[in-house]
Formats: C-alpha cells, structure tokens, sequence
C-alpha cells in the first residue's frame, strides 16, 4: 500500500494518540511499523516503544558519549529532518515518541507503577551515571527563575519531548495539544506557577477554533478542560469556571444541586433535606479498557463512625423539577469518566471562587460523593478520594479518615511494576494515565508534601520532618524546626547544603558544590536569608548574583526587604524585575504599587497599574481594589488640587509573607 493511501489511518491514529482509545478492530491493510508502536502506546507499553529500533534510529546513533556539561538537545540528532522533508507517517513516529516520553515521566513520577528503562537506554548512552544526565535535565527545566523540582526521576524524557515538540510540523493534526500538555505538565515541576508565553497561549486558542470545524463536540469538551486546567493553575478561576461549564454543554453532561429527604446520621428519626448532585451523561459510558481486564480502583477506606452514616440515605426516588427530576438520588446513572473528571474541576472551582468556611465545604462534598459513587477509572477515583480527604480534614468526626486516606494514596503510588502485574491489586498503566491530563492529581512527591502539611496541622512535627527531609523540600523542614523551637538547626541544615557538606538522597549525585544548579542554589541562599535577617539583604543579593540575576525568588525578596525599610526606589527596581520574572503573583504587584505610592514623588500612574495587574490576577483582591480606587482619586485630587483624607492598604513587608493594613 502506498503512503497516500495510508493517510488515512495515520491521521485517525494521531488522534487515538491524544484520546487513549483502543480499537477492537485491527485492519492489516494500513499496518506499518509506526501503526504498530500506536498499538503499543494504546496498551500502555511506553518501555517497549522507547526502545524499539525504529525510535533509536529516529534519535540518533545508537551509542554515544557525553561530556556531561551540553544540553540535552546536543545528544539528538535531527539531521536530515527539516520541515520539507517531514512526511505524516514521520510526524507521526515523532507524536508517538512524544507521548511515550511524558507517559514514561507521569508513570514514573506520578502514578507508579515504576518502568524498567530509563534515559540512557533510550538515548544509547554509555559510560555515563543515570543521576547526572537527570540533573543536567532538571536544570533545564528551570523556567522564569522558578526551579524545577530536583528529585524529580527521568526528568531527561520530559526535556526529549519538549525539544521534540519544537520540531517544524507540516502534517499534524494534533501536535498543539501535546504542546499544550507539555506546557501543563512543565509547570507542575516547578516551585511555583510561571507565566506561559502570550504566544503559547493564542497558538492554543487558535487551535480550539480550529478544533470547532472538526465537528466532535465531547473531544472539544475534552480540549477546553484541559485548557481550563491551566487557568485553574495560574488562579484565573473566572476564565476556568467558564471554560469548565463549556465542556460539560460540549460532552453533554447535566448535573443539578439541589436537595432530597434523607438521613445523614445512624439515629435520625426524620429524613431532612439534604444537599445531592444529581448528574446524568448524555451517552452510556463506554470503557477505556480491555474486556479482559477488570477496573481497579484505589483503596476505599470506610468512615466506620459511630455516628455517621457511610452514605447518606435518601428517603425519595425523585427530586426536584426539571430534565434530571427521573434520577434516584441514592441510586444514580454510571457517569462517563470524562463527566467525571468535568464534575471534579467543577468541584475545585467552587473551593476557588468562595469564602472559606463551612459552607462551601458542603457545597463540594456533593460533587466528590457522585463521582465516588460508580468508580470509573483508576485515576479519577484518586482524585476524587484526594478531594475527599481534604474535605474531611477539618471536622472532627472525619480527621482519621482523611489522613489515613491520604497516606493510602501516597503508598498505592508506590507500587512496583510486578503488583501492575495482577489486576486484583493494582490498575494497569493504561488506565491510570488514560485521563490524567483531565485531572489535577498531584504527583509523588507533592502528595507525600501534602500528607506532611496535613501531619504538621495535627501537631505531628517530627513524622512530617522525616516526610519532607526525605523529599528534600528544604523551606518546609525549616518550618518544622521552627515549630520545634530549634531555629539553629533550620540554619546549619541551609548552611550545610550549600557548603556540600550534607549528604543528600541517593537520586542526587554527589559531586561536591556541583550537584546544585543555579535555579536551586539561589533558592537556598534566600532561604538562608529569611532565617539569618541581620544578613538578609547579603544573602538575597548573593543569590541574586549566583543566579546570572534570574532568581524570581531573590528579587521578590529583596524588593520585599528594601520595602521594609523604606528604601521603595530600590523597592521598585527589584519588585519591577521580580514581577518581569514571574507576573503571577499578586503579592509582587501589591507591593510595587504600595512602593510607588510611598515614595517621595508618587509615581500614581505606575501604581494604578500595577495594582490593575493585582485586580487583574484576582477579582476578590479587596486590598488591591481599595488601592486602585485611591490611586485614582489621588491622580484626580492632584488635578483639583486636593487629595484629601484616604485611605490606603500597605503591606509589612517580609521576605517569605505579609500582612496588610490600613493607613
């Protein structure tokens, strides 16, 4: 058969790539050897497509050396490959690649089980230590002076596919939305949230118009939640609460919450009302998996109280009016598990977009318990235990449950390749990765951070110590020596890990000094600040410096530091720098107006805009708000003559946080 007339199949194949679907029928006509690694990416074996033949042929020589100080892109050879040349079936292996790369790192890193090949035998490597071309890599992915989390595992895939995805396209279909998903994945390896380019950003919206004219309105929703995912990320909770609504119309979901008579408690004589989500898809859902293979689900701890019931029991077959009145509240329709991950999102919108307090807790609940209540898929299910667990942290009767919870989430991901093995105790890879971008599940080592977090509120200092010098999340270990009183040993810690002379994990070479990048060195330096603040502003400006002057964190701090001191033009300098780095975080911001407005000769124009940014981030800033109304009343005062008696929210400035309050 001829290319062309393979066109076909290749392009419906690209699209199995991104949705995970596995056909049941198997046209020999259009097999290929491209065809058959699709296959093996649809039955979750990324190991035996990164090393296929035709993947090493495709990167490069089959062995090579290193000096251990290019880049990784120096060890890929793409000769010969130039956009003209590029045919679909080419483009295709490249997508293949691509996904086998992030699936290789989200399996390893995130959802277990662990895979038996790692970077070097995919890149023919040889005389070379795995941890240093991981490290070389981690410093690579260090992004607008945000570190990439440095014990991250195969953290090289992650860069190959990256470096891939930046290859001219001519043929492709779909090769924006593994971009968009490397983007989004990108971010979850950093400290904190980095601004994505303006033009990544418009190349997504300009696919999604693109994605209409396809026609397919369920893979649309599918799109715009993951796109909504990444608002979710950088805290646009508007722009992503709009978009999560789109998707659940474009899948035809429907879902109500509403009230039913039912009882919550074992001894409750009369059924009240109580609050249910009621959700219907619009099609029965379909599974992901094999006939052969059973879904597994993650352990399901019970509440076992001696007042609460498991479930609520609803005392109705009907509630309500409407196009769902038909549902049973105790008895509801299996969900698709794309409206469930719909549902999710929703979920974490309302957590976003209310106050804290008892009620939106309640509010939630509901969205987590419909999800709960036909499992799905291995990973939708974690997320909505994960939801769960962090709902029930703050009541009484639920606590237990929540930590032992989540510490069961953390050990399931630990589980080997050997336990993957038997569907009994564990889902395949397959499953666990068919939605994962549809989701906001943590990875390893951030829900392991988060048990240790939850572990620190109930005043269990030492076991969330172990949790995260373990994980080497250094910022938080000084906040359990603080706790502890023992602030001279939060000091040493820092001192020694900068000095070399700590022993760090086995997955971190130790190679001296070397071993720490400048995105992470710096960080250390700041931290060393904040915990010595008679030599706060030597530290932060040393860190400045090791950094090549691109530590977002040194120039926050020591915008916050001069700040503090009243010095607000060289406040201004470093807060300006800071917010360039990393325009999303309103404190910055907040600050730079404060600074603008103190200063000797007010710069109200200035300041109006860098509180409009704050405003701009978030819509319930009340502070930034109440700033930008002074700041015009001031500039229209100026005009009259008169600026009158206002009043204007500051900040006391710190380094790692700050308070307002009125002036």
């Amino acid at each position: 058969m001829s290319a062309t007339d393979q066109t076909p199949a290749l392009h419906t194949a690209e699209w199995l790539l991104i949705t995970g679907t596995r056909t049941t029928s198997d046209n020999q006509a259009t097999s290929s050897d491209v065809l058959d690694l699709v296959k093996l990416f649809l039955n979750g074996a990324y190991a035996d497509i990164l090393k296929s033949p035709l993947v090493a042929s495709y990167l490069g020589p089959t062995t090579k050396t290193w000096n251990g100080k290019d880049n990784i892109e120096s060890l890929l050879d793409f000769s010969g490959r130039t956009q003209e040349k590029t045919t679909v079936e080419d483009e295709l292996l490249r997508l293949v690649i691509i996904g086998s790369c992030v699936h290789a790192f989200l399996q390893t890193n995130w959802t277990g089980p662990d895979l038996h090949i790692g970077p070097l035998e995919v890149l023919g490597l040889i005389d070379l230590d795995a941890r240093v071309l991981n490290e070389q890599a981690i410093a690579e992915l260090a992004y607008r002076g945000e570190p990439a989390y440095h014990l991250a595992r195969v953290a090289t895939f992650l860069r190959v596919a990256q470096i891939l995805i930046e290859l001219p396209w001519t043929h492709s279909e779909t090769h924006v939305w593994w971009s968009m998903r490397l983007w989004t994945l990108h971010q979850y390896v950093l400290d904190e949230p980095a601004a994505l380019p303006a033009d990544v950003k418009d190349g997504f919206d300009a696919f999604r118009d693109s994605l209409k004219q396809r026609g397919d309105a369920p893979l649309l929703g599918r799109f715009i939640l993951e796109r909504g995912l990444i608002e979710h990320h950088f805290s646009q909770d508007r722009n992503a609460a709009e978009m999560f609504v789109e998707a659940a119309k474009l899948t035809g979901l429907q879902y109500e919450l509403t009230g039913a008579l039912g009882k919550r408690t074992k001894f409750q004589q009369n059924a009240l009302s109580q609050l249910v989500l009621l959700a219907e898809s619009k099609e029965a859902p379909v599974d992901n998996i094999a006939d052969d293979t059973k879904a597994t689900i993650p352990e399901t701890l019970a509440l076992n109280d001696d007042t609460l019931l498991e479930h609520t029991q609803f005392t109705v077959s009907s509630s309500g009016a409407g196009a769902l009145a038909h549902i049973d509240p105790g008895n509801q329709p299996t969900l698709d598990p794309l409206d469930q991950c719909i549902l999710l999102a929703l979920c974490l919108n309302v957590r976003n977009t209310s106050p804290v307090h008892g009620l939106t807790n309640e509010q939630m609940a509901p969205y987590v318990t419909r999800v709960l209540e036909n499992p799905r898929n291995w990973s939708v299910h974690t997320m909505g235990l994960l939801l769960r667990a962090r709902l029930e942290a703050g009541r009484t009767r639920t606590v237990e449950r929540s930590v032992l919870q989540l510490q069961a989430l953390v050990d399931q991901m630990k589980t080997t390749v050997e336990d993957a093995a038997k569907p009994a105790d564990s889902a395949p890879a397959s499953e666990r990765l068919a939605y994962l971008f549809d989701l906001v599940l943590p990875s390893r080592w951030q829900m392991e951070r988060e048990l240790g977090r939850r572990l620190l509120e109930l005043g269990v200092v030492r076991s969330a110590l172990d949790i995260f010098t373990r994980l080497e999340i250094w910022d938080e270990a000084v906040r359990c020596y603080a706790m502890l009183e023992q602030p001279e040993r939060a000091i040493q810690l820092v001192r020694d890990l900068l000095s070399g002379t700590r022993v760090e994990s086995d997955t971190v070479t130790a190679r001296g000094r070397g071993r720490l990048d400048k995105a992470r060195e710096a960080k250390l330096w700041c931290l060393l600040g904040d915990l010595e603040p008679d030599s706060a502003e030597k530290h932060y400006l040393h860190a400045w410096s090791i950094s090549g002057e691109t530590s977002g964190r040194a120039a926050r701090a020591l915008g916050s530091l001069y700040f503090s001191r009243d010095a607000y033009e060289k406040a201004i300098s470093f807060l300006e720098i800071g917010a360039r780095i990393n325009p999303l975080l309103t404190r910055t911001w907040f600050l730079l107006g404060c600074a603008e407005m103190r200063k000797e000769r007010p710069d109200w124009k200035s300041a109006r805009d860098a509180f409009a940014m704050c405003v701009a981030i978030d819509d319930e800033d009340a502070e930034s708000w109440n700033n930008l109304a002074t700041v015009y009343l001031r500039m229209e005062g100026s005009k009259n003559g008169s600026v009158g008696g206002l009043v204007m929210f500051v900040c006391d400035a710190n380094a790692d946080g700050s308070s307002c309050s009125a002036e």
